[in-house]
């Protein structure tokens, strides 16, 4: 098997992308922090002492899909041309998720990724305090478009 990121020595290295045409690229990820039924309710009814956590959230998550090469040593300097995080309130969690667009020479797949996770960094910041078993479960990349290898979709396991 070979690996993209090591050279014949077994070196990481970063793919070089130069000879690579831009093209309209999009992923989107999802994932979810499971909170109390009281938490549920403050968030609904926007009773969290810290402030409006969905908010903060959805910022919080497009900020991060921009940070992305800062944070991962072999991804690509990319424009983030859009990104949009949604964030849903359900029985027992938080349901977010997040799409980022670029046209550029690689995916947004990490983008993506980190913006939900973030996103989720930023609901249990706000909500630990009132909520310490709060958690992040069930992330992942659900769909994706453009690039060499095409279109791809999945649902997350249950």
């Amino acid at each position: 098997m070979k690996f993209t990121h090591l050279d014949n020595a077994g070196d990481a290295y970063m793919v070089d992308v130069t000879e690579k045409a831009p093209t309209i690229r999009a992923a989107t990820a999802q994932g979810e922090v499971a909170c109390s039924p009281e938490i549920i309710q403050a968030l609904r009814e926007g009773t969290v002492p810290k402030g409006d956590v969905l908010a903060v959230a959805r910022i919080a998550g497009i900020a991060a899909a921009k940070k992305v090469p800062e944070l991962l040593p072999l991804a690509h300097t990319i424009g983030v041309h859009g990104a949009k995080v949604e964030v849903e309130l359900a029985d027992d969690h938080v349901f977010i998720e997040a799409t980022v667009r670029t046209a550029d020479r690689t995916g947004v797949e990490m983008e993506a990724l980190t913006a939900v996770n973030v996103a989720a960094l930023a609901i249990i910041d706000m909500v630990k305090g009132v909520d310490r078993s709060a958690y992040i479960r069930r992330c992942g990349i659900t769909a994706k478009s453009g690039g060499r290898s095409g279109d791809w979709s999945r649902e997350l396991p249950q």
